[in-house]
Parts: structure tokens; C-alpha cells; sequence
């Protein structure tokens, strides 16, 4: 019972800052990071039995129960669930931690303390779930929680539009989810996934009319249906193509949430139920090529895009969004491992590089444009060298974790047929463009010149312990968990479809290797030329390349195509129904009873005359008027 301690102890900690934090203040840090730090603890003694080989399924209380169906919550705790609860307790441990550093001082700093603390318990109990409506309500939760945090400062009209936009953008998706969710109870009537696993081999030629109300007659099979409706919510949550256009826009909200939200946990939710649900993609074909297709598209657009930003922190969230792709694809392609393996070291060195971008930004007074930086190196040393550290597990650089990770994606795709074979060439094309970008940002940002405001630059500084400290332990786990032997602890735990799997050819593993390797470090290379050793080159490449230039400049125009086709139809339908049916019709009908009031009323005050004469003319007229009717009738 003590692992219900997990999720609990920082939704005690949402509890007493939601209450009290009016009076907690600037001590809120004291409430949510012993939570936090405890949960971590717990869910390392969690790990800890799982790996000597204990589960545990913990049934809280039946919340439902109806006929055959009974829907109850409780907790379940696998392999899986083992190092995504490491995950989650220990990149929010040290975010809180940096938290302290990096809010101290600002407004509603109880409230982002009350909110993180709430994501974190939502997270947990996500993916502690043992059955699909308990992972539905805390998918809803870290949503709902992304929206609070993104919109923190809500005084900034930027940061409400990024929170409505996440929040609009997530629901399209999860209500493929809830549709998904909605035809597993009516195919399998129960919601356990247990139960649903055990009898879904037997529902592999069940097939669903999706014309019969139509009076048509189109069939599809109903676990494609039941996965494809499912991953439409994946596609929001882990922002893939194409879904992906809140994340970015999500970097309005403060650098920690950026760090635990949007890079590390809850955009990783996706890629975990694709893996979580495994027994079902495995016996879809179909829905499994659609998810890797999806996550390869999501692989390149993010990588091309995070070439020509500005903005510190767009480049590392479009960056995710390119990983998140690798991920989904690895999942795609039946390599759950490999997908899993990259989702845990991404958390680790991306987790550092958002944090990383947070010093920077503190440093030049909340400066987030890299055009106003440079030359920060020596001014910053532990950030630098600890973002480095992150660029490299990033770029794929041998000996880091991102190095094995990606490449067991890779190698994992090239054995997976003819569509693996093409999607792994993309991923070592993305490989050495993510290189690129990585160290870009890099150079731009601690190289060459300082571009830094005059005003600020004799003030830039190391910012304090509960940043840089933070800072280190990502740095170390960028590069550690790449030997923590994560693929051999997953692996039985997620069986890739019948007829794939195994042992990679050895020869083709080592090919893939090097090459992924070598397009790294050319990429790496590039960007030293480009802005280091000649900084004109990158500006005279975009005068002769300005079509591609604009294209990755302006995000592929996906906001713009979005813009013409929903936002401003849905505007213009608006405006048109708001003047026919809320003008026309509803506000004539109330301004008509408020007219037809006043008539009357007016009709009555004639009545009322206040002379005795009058009064006693009515009274006989209505004496007269009902002794007709009496004698008529």
C-alpha cells in the first residue's frame, strides 16, 4: 500500500498549497519539494521490486459498476510502469528544485509551486493506470495542467493564446481518444486492460460498418479502428504531425514547465500508451504503419524547422517535437524498446537542455532571441558545459545516452522490411540535421562576439545553486543512461509483433552505427564553419536558398494553413450566426418580452387613473361583461 504513497504525497502538496498558499508565499518550496523527493524515493523502491521481480496491481475502489461492466480504480505497476514512475519523480524532483532558483521573487510563485505539484500526481496516476477510463480522466488531467502552466503568466496576451491554443489543439485529439475508448467497452465490454489484452486475438476479423447509419457499406477492422481512434490522441499529446503546432507555441509558459512538461513527461504520454497498448497495435498491421509513418513525418518537419529559429527555446521544443518523432516511429515499426529506451534518455538530456536554456534566459534578463547572445561561455561555464553535455546526447555523439538510444531505433527500423528500411535513411538524414541544429544553438548562443545588451552584460552570472545543480545531475544522467542497461529490462515486457525482433544483423547494426556517427559529426562540423570559423556563410546560404529558408523559417506555413481553413472560417461563422441567431433571434426575443412588458405596463397605468368614477365605470362594465356571458352560455 505504501507505493499509493507515490502519486499521493504531491497531491497532498497541490492540496495544502491550493488552500494555503495565500499564507505559504514565498515558502511554498517547502511543501511541494519534500513530496516530490519522497515520491521519487518510493518509486525507486518501486524499481526495486520490479526488478527482483515483483508486480503489483493495487485495486483502490470500484467506481463504477453497471450490468457486466465495473470500472474501478487502482494501481498497476509493471516493468514499464517501474522506470516511467523513475522518470517522471526524478525529472520533477529536480525541477522543482530549479524552480526555486528560477521563480524566487515572482508573482503566483505558491501557485506554480500548487500547479506543478498537481501535473506531477496527474502524470503518475496516468501511467499507474490499470484500465483505459483511469488512463482517459489523468490524460484529461496533465492537459488541463499544461493549460494552467502555460498560461502562468497570464498577464501576457502571448501566454493565454499559447494556453488556449494547447488546450483546443489537445482536444481534437483526445476526442479520437475518447471514440477510441468508447468502441473498446462496446467491442470487449470491460475497459481492464488485462481483460481487453487477453481477449483481443479474438476479435482480429471483428470488422465495424462506419457507413451503416448512412445506409452504406464500408468495413474496417475493428482493432485498426479501436488503434487508429486511440493514437489520434497520441498525435495531440505527443505533438505529432499534424498536431504538433501548440508545443512550440507552448514555450510561452516559465522554462521549468518547458522542462518537465514539454520535453520530459507529459508530451511523452503518447509514445507510452502506444507501448502500454502494445497487445493491440501488435495484431494491427495497418494502425502500426500509419503510427510509424506519422512519427517519421514528425521526425523530419520538426528537425527542418529547428534549423533557422531564433527563439532558444522554439529551437529545443521543435527539437522534441523531431524526437518525440523518433520515438513514435520506433513504436510504429513494432521496436517498443527502442522507442521506450529513447523516450527515457531523451527526458534526461532534454530535461537539461530546456533548464540549461533557462539559465541563459535569467542570465540576459528573460532575453530568449540568440541573435542577442554570444560569447557567454566563460561567463556561464557550468551552464555551457553542461549544455554541451546535453548537445551531444542530443546530436547522437558516441558514448552518450542519445548514441544508443537513436541508434537502436535506426538499426531497430532497417531490420523492420522495406517502409523501416526507408524510414531508418530518414532518421540518419535527421540524425545529422539534428547535429546541426544542436550545436547551432550551441555556437550561436556561448560563441563568437557578445551581442548582449549593453545594459545586462556586466551582470551576467552563474545563476544560483538550485539552477546549476540541477543542471549537473541532467548532465550526468544525459550520459548515464545510456548504461543502465534500459532495452534488457524492457524487452520482455514489450513483444514487438510475431515475426519481428530477435537479433539485429550484426553488420548492418555496426553500418548504421558509423554512418549515424559520421552524418553527426559532420553536422557538428558544418555548424562550427557556418557560425565560428566563417558567420557569413549561414546568411549568404539563405539568400541562395530563400524558398527553402522561408519554408523552415515559417514552420512549413502549417499556422497559416490552419488559420485559412479553421480559424478564420469558424471567425467568419461566428460572426455571421452571432448577428442572425444571437442578435435576430435571441436577443430580439428577450429585448421583445422587455417591450412587450413595458406595453402592458403602460396599458395598466391608464387604468390607473385614481378617479372614483373610472373605478366604479369598470367595476359596472365588468359586471355587465360577465353577466352576457353567463346568460350566453
Amino acid at each position: 500500500m505504501e507505493y499509493a504513497l507515490i502519486p499521493l504525497l504531491p497531491f497532498a502538496a497541490f492540496l495544502i498549497l491550493g488552500l494555503f498558499g495565500h499564507w505559504i508565499k514565498d515558502r511554498a518550496h517547502f511543501v511541494a519539494v519534500p513530496a516530490v523527493v519522497t515520491s521519487f524515493l518510493l518509486s525507486m523502491l518501486a524499481f526495486l521490486d520490479v526488478a527482483g521481480g515483483r508486480q503489483t496491481t493495487m485495486p483502490l475502489y470500484t467506481w463504477l459498476q453497471s450490468g457486466d461492466v465495473t470500472i474501478a480504480l487502482g494501481l498497476s505497476i509493471d516493468r514499464l510502469t517501474a522506470v516511467m514512475l523513475l522518470l517522471v519523480t526524478t525529472v520533477s524532483s529536480l525541477v522543482h528544485v530549479y524552480t526555486i532558483g528560477y521563480m524566487q521573487g515572482e508573482k503566483g510563485y505558491a501557485r506554480f509551486f500548487a500547479y506543478i505539484a498537481l501535473f506531477t500526481f496527474s502524470m503518475l496516476m496516468l501511467v499507474m493506470a490499470d484500465n483505459f477510463l483511469q488512463l482517459f480522466v489523468f490524460w484529461e488531467a496533465v492537459g488541463l495542467c499544461s493549460y494552467l502552466l502555460i498560461g502562468h503568466w497570464y498577464e501576457r496576451q502571448s501566454a493565454c493564446n499559447a494556453a488556449t491554443k494547447a488546450f483546443v489543439v489537445n482536444r481534437v485529439g483526445d476526442f479520437g481518444f475518447l471514440l477510441g475508448l468508447l468502441l473498446v467497452l462496446d467491442s470487449f465490454g470491460t475497459l481492464d486492460y488485462h481483460q481487453v489484452f487477453a481477449q483481443a486475438s479474438a476479435y482480429t476479423s471483428d470488422t465495424v460498418n462506419l457507413l451503416r447509419p448512412f445506409g452504406g457499406e464500408w468495413r474496417v477492422s475493428t482493432l485498426t479502428l479501436i488503434c487508429l481512434l486511440l493514437f489520434v490522441g497520441a498525435i495531440g499529446k505527443s505533438a505529432q504531425v499534424p498536431l504538433h503546432v501548440w508545443l512550440p507555441d507552448a514555450m510561452e509558459g516559465p522554462t521549468p514547465i518547458s522542462a518537465l512538461i514539454h520535453a520530459a513527461t507529459m508530451v511523452t504520454a503518447g509514445v507510452f500508451m502506444v507501448a502500454r497498448l502494445s497487445p493491440l497495435y501488435n495484431l494491427s498491421p495497418v494502425a502500426m504503419n500509419v503510427v510509424a509513418v506519422v512519427g517519421g513525418l514528425t521526425m523530419v518537419l520538426g528537425a527542418t524547422i529547428a534549423l533557422t529559429q531564433y527563439d532558444i527555446k522554439r529551437v529545443v521544443a521543435y527539437s522534441t517535437v523531431s524526437q518525440l518523432g523518433y520515438m513514435v516511429m520506433a513504436c510504429g515499426l513494432g521496436a517498443y524498446t527502442a522507442g521506450m529506451y529513447h523516450l527515457l534518455t531523451h527526458g534526461a538530456f532534454k530535461a537539461l537542455l530546456f533548464l540549461g536554456c533557462g539559465s541563459v534566459i535569467i542570465a540576459l534578463h528573460h532575453e530568449q532571441d540568440m541573435r542577442h547572445m554570444g560569447g557567454l561561455k566563460d561567463k556561464l561555464p557550468i551552464t555551457y558545459w553542461t549544455f554541451v553535455i546535453g548537445s551531444l546526447a542530443l546530436a547522437g555523439f558516441p558514448l552518450t545516452s542519445g548514441f544508443f538510444s537513436k541508434d537502436d531505433i535506426l538499426v531497430s527500423a532497417w531490420s523492420a522490411g522495406a517502409l523501416g528500411k526507408t524510414l531508418a535513411v530518414a532518421g540518419l538524414l535527421t540524425a545529422g540535421l539534428t547535429a546541426f541544429y544542436s550545436f547551432r544553438l550551441v555556437f550561436v548562443t556561448f560563441w563568437g562576439p557578445s551581442h548582449v545588451d549593453p545594459h545586462h552584460a556586466g551582470h551576467v552570472h552563474e545563476p544560483s545553486k538550485t539552477m546549476t545543480v540541477p543542471l549537473i545531475i541532467l548532465a550526468v544522467l544525459a550520459v548515464l543512461a545510456g548504461y543502465l542497461g534500459i532495452p534488457q529490462f524492457l524487452a520482455p515486457a514489450l513483444p514487438g509483433p510475431e515475426g519481428t525482433g530477435g537479433h539485429h544483423e550484426g553488420g548492418a547494426a555496426a553500418g548504421i552505427m558509423i554512418v549515424a556517427t559520421l552524418l553527426g559529426l559532420s553536422g557538428i562540423a558544418a555548424a562550427y564553419v557556418m557560425y565560428v570559423k566563417l558567420p557569413g556563410l549561414a546568411e549568404s546560404l539563405a539568400n541562395q536558398w530563400q524558398g527553402a529558408y522561408r519554408l523552415s523559417f515559417n514552420k512549413w506555413f502549417v499556422d497559416e494553413a490552419y488559420d485559412r481553413a479553421f480559424v478564420k472560417p469558424t471567425f467568419h461563422l461566428a460572426d455571421r450566426l452571432w448577428q442572425r441567431v444571437d442578435v435576430g433571434i435571441i436577443d430580439a426575443a428577450v429585448n421583445g418580452t422587455a417591450r412587450g412588458v413595458a406595453w402592458f405596463g403602460w396599458i395598466l397605468r391608464l387604468i390607473q387613473s385614481g378617479q372614483t368614477q373610472h373605478y366604479a365605470l369598470g367595476m359596472i362594465l365588468g359586471a355587465v361583461l360577465i353577466l352576457t356571458v353567463y346568460l350566453l352560455t
